[in-house]
C-alpha cells in the first residue's frame, strides 16, 4: 500500500475538481477573443481518466528492488503506473501539455518514500551500488523541467518523493526557528505554525502544493518576500543527505566558515543531495493585516513610486504592481455582480473609471497596485500614510482594501490558468526575472519588443503583460505572462516564444531567473549570466561531489534537453 501523501493530479496543476471557469467572468471572453483572436469554448472534461495500459511497464532490475525494500520496506516501494507517472514531470507547461495527451516521456522505475534520513542515505547507497540516478520530488509544481527527466537515460531512475520526511519538529519561540521536515507543503507548515502563534511567511504561488525542501532546493522567493525575505535568507540550517554521508549546517544567526555551504545546497536542484530537514526563521503572527489598492495611470509613475517607497524604506509585506496589460487582464476576470452590494461596486468603478478619462488618463494604460502592511495597528496606519503620500505625489488614486482583500484571497487561483489555456489549444506560461532600478523599464520594454517580434514569427496574435514585485533596495522582479494560440507544432513554438523573452533578460542586464530555478529550461543561458568560468566552477563541483552523476543530472548546467532543441 503507497504511503497517504498529498499529490497534484496526474495531468495537470492542482486538485481533481478545481477549474478556472470563465461563464461567470462576462468580460473574459471578449478579452480574449480581442487579445489572441480566439473563441473560448466550455470545459469539455472535467476529468482526464488515467489508464494505466498505456504505461510503459516498468523495467526495475529485480536486485535493486530488492535493496531498495530492505531500506525502508515494502510499503514504501511502488512501481504503480500512476505513481510512476506523477512522478514522471513537473509543472512546466511542455511537460503537462505532453502529459495530459497520453505522451508521458521518460518514466521513473520506481518511486520510494522513504521516512527518515537513515531511509534517505539507505536509497541513495543502493542508487550507487547499482547505478541508478536519484531525483528527489517534493510537490512536483517546479516550472523549469528541474523534474523532467532524460529519455536518453538507461539506467533505472528512482524517484525519491519526500513526503514522509514531513512535521513541524521544534520551534525555538526564543530565537524564531523552526525545525521542520523538507517533505513538508506549505499549507500544512503555515497550519502548524499559525496554532501555535507564528508564520514563515513564504507564499510562492506553488504554496498550496509545495514543500520547504522544494522551495530551499531551487531557491524560491514568495510573495511576501519584501517582509520575510526569499527562501535564502529563511533557511538558517539544514540536514543534507549524500551518498557519501550527511552535512549537518546547525541554525545560527551568521558565521564566518569559509565558502557557505548552506547557499551552495540551496538552488543545488538536487544535484549535491536530498535536502531531509531545515531549520526556518520564523515569525509572530502580526496583530494586523490590511492589503491595499491603488490605481497609477501609467506604468513609469507607478515604477517611480514603488521605487520610492523601497527607498524611503517604508515596512511592507509585498508592493505589486501589474502593468496596463495585466490590469486589463485582471479587470476582464472579475465576476459577474450577483448581489446589490456587487451591482453597486460595479456602478462605482465604472464612475471611476469615468473620472478617470475625464482627468486625460489612458484607461488601457492604468496599472493596479497592491500593497500589504502587517504590525501593530499603529504601525500599520502610519505606514499606510507613507505609502498613500508616495501614492499621491505620484499620481495615483487609492482604491482602498476592497480590491486587495479579493486579490489576498485567490492569489494561488492563477496557475489552474494555465490547463484551463492548454484545453483551448492555447500555450500560456510565466518567465521572470530581476534587474536594478535602473534597468528595470528597459528590461519591460526589451521584453515586450521580443515577445512581439516572436509571435509575428509565428504569424498569429499573442498576449503578454508584467508585473512588478520582490522589491529590494537595488531593484525588483519583473514577472511575465505569455500567450498564444497553438498551432501544430506547439514545442517548436512554445521554444520561439520562451527563448526569445529568456535572451532579452540576459541582453537588458536582467537576471536568467528570479525564483523558479533553472532546471533544464534556462541551463542554455547559464554561461552568459554566471559566466564561462562561473560554469566551469559548478562542472567541477557537481563532478567531485556526485562522480558518477546519479543526483538528477542535467539540470542547473549540461542540460540533455534545451528549449534549442525544438527550434526549427
Amino acid at each position: 500500500m503507497t504511503p497517504d501523501v498529498k499529490h497534484m493530479k496526474w495531468w495537470g496543476w492542482g486538485e481533481e475538481g478545481v477549474f478556472f471557469n470563465y461563464l461567470n467572468k462576462p468580460q473574459f471572453a471578449p478579452f480574449v477573443k480581442k487579445a489572441l483572436d480566439i473563441d473560448l469554448r466550455p470545459r469539455k472534461i472535467d476529468t482526464i481518466a488515467f489508464d494505466p495500459d498505456t504505461v510503459p511497464d516498468s523495467t526495475l532490475p529485480d536486485d535493486l528492488a530488492a535493496a531498495l525494500v530492505a531500506v525502508t520496506s515494502p510499503d514504501q516501494v511502488s512501481v504503480d503506473p500512476h505513481e510512476r507517472v506523477v512522478h514522471g514531470h513537473g509543472s512546466s507547461v511542455t511537460e503537462l501539455l505532453h502529459v495530459s495527451r497520453g505522451d508521458y516521456g521518460r518514466l521513473p522505475e520506481v518511486v520510494v518514500y522513504p521516512a527518515t534520513d537513515t531511509e534517505v542515505a539507505g536509497v541513495l547507497a543502493a542508487a550507487v551500488e547499482h547505478d541508478a540516478v536519484v531525483v528527489p520530488y517534493g510537490g512536483g509544481t517546479n516550472i523549469a523541467r528541474s523534474l523532467q527527466l532524460d529519455p536518453a537515460e538507461k539506467r533505472p531512475i528512482i524517484s525519491l518523493d519526500t513526503g514522509l520526511l514531513s512535521g513541524l519538529r521544534e520551534l525555538d519561540e526564543d530565537s524564531g526557528l523552526a525545525r521542520v521536515g523538507g517533505g513538508m507543503q506549505g499549507p500544512a507548515l503555515e497550519e502548524a505554525l499559525n496554532d501555535r502563534g507564528w508564520t514563515l511567511g513564504h507564499m510562492p504561488d506553488s504554496f498550496t502544493h509545495s514543500t520547504v525542501g522544494g522551495w530551499a532546493a531551487t531557491r524560491s522567493s514568495g510573495m511576501q518576500s519584501d517582509k520575510y525575505g526569499d527562501i535564502a535568507g529563511i533557511v538558517r540550517g539544514m540536514t543534507v543527505v549524500r551518498p557519501a554521508g550527511t552535512v549537518t549546517l546547525r541554525p545560527v544567526p551568521s558565521e564566518s566558515t569559509g565558502p557557505s555551504l548552506r547557499e551552495m545546497f540551496i538552488g543545488s536542484e538536487g544535484r549535491l543531495g536530498v535536502i531531509t530537514e531545515l531549520w526556518v526563521q520564523v515569525h509572530r503572527l502580526p496583530a494586523e493585516r490590511v492589503v491595499v489598492a491603488y490605481m497609477y495611470p501609467e506604468w513609469k509613475s507607478a515604477v517611480a513610486a514603488i521605487r520610492q517607497i523601497a527607498a524611503d524604506e517604508v515596512p511592507t509585506t509585498f508592493v505589486r504592481i501589474s502593468d496596463g496589460n495585466e490590469t486589463g487582464f485582471s479587470l476582464a476576470t472579475q465576476k459577474a455582480a450577483t448581489t446589490l452590494k456587487k451591482k453597486l461596486e460595479g456602478k462605482a468603478q465604472a464612475g471611476l473609471w469615468a473620472v478617470m478619462r475625464r482627468r486625460g488618463w489612458n484607461t488601457d494604460q492604468m496599472c493596479i497596485s497592491y500593497v500589504c502592511f502587517e504590525g501593530l495597528a499603529a504601525d500599520v496606519a502610519a505606514r499606510r500614510k507613507a505609502v498613500d503620500a508616495i501614492a499621491r505625489r505620484h499620481g495615483a488614486l487609492s482604491l482602498g482594501t476592497g480590491p486587495g482583500a479579493l486579490y489576498d484571497q485567490k492569489k494561488f487561483d492563477t496557475p489552474y490558468l494555465r490547463d484551463f489555456l492548454l484545453e483551448q489549444d492555447v500555450m500560456g506560461d510565466v518567465s521572470e526575472t530581476a534587474a536594478p532600478w535602473s534597468k528595470l523599464n528597459g528590461v519591460h520594454r526589451a521584453v515586450y519588443a521580443a515577445a512581439e517580434k516572436a509571435f509575428a514569427q509565428l504569424g498569429r496574435k499573442g498576449w503578454i503583460m508584467s508585473h512588478l514585485s520582490h522589491s529590494y533596495h537595488a531593484g525588483a522582479c519583473l514577472y511575465f505572462t505569455f500567450a498564444f494560440k497553438a498551432g501544430e507544432k506547439p514545442d517548436a513554438e512554445y521554444a520561439l516564444v520562451k527563448t526569445a523573452i529568456q535572451q532579452a533578460f540576459v541582453d537588458a542586464g536582467g537576471t536568467l531567473s528570479h525564483h523558479h530555478g533553472v532546471g533544464m529550461e534556462h541551463a542554455p543561458w547559464m554561461e552568459q549570466v554566471v559566466s564561462t568560468e562561473g560554469v566551469a566552477l559548478m562542472r567541477s563541483l557537481f563532478d567531485a561531489a556526485d562522480p558518477g552523476a546519479h543526483l538528477n543530472p542535467g539540470k542547473v548546467i549540461d542540460a540533455p534537453l534545451t528549449l534549442f532543441d525544438n527550434l526549427e
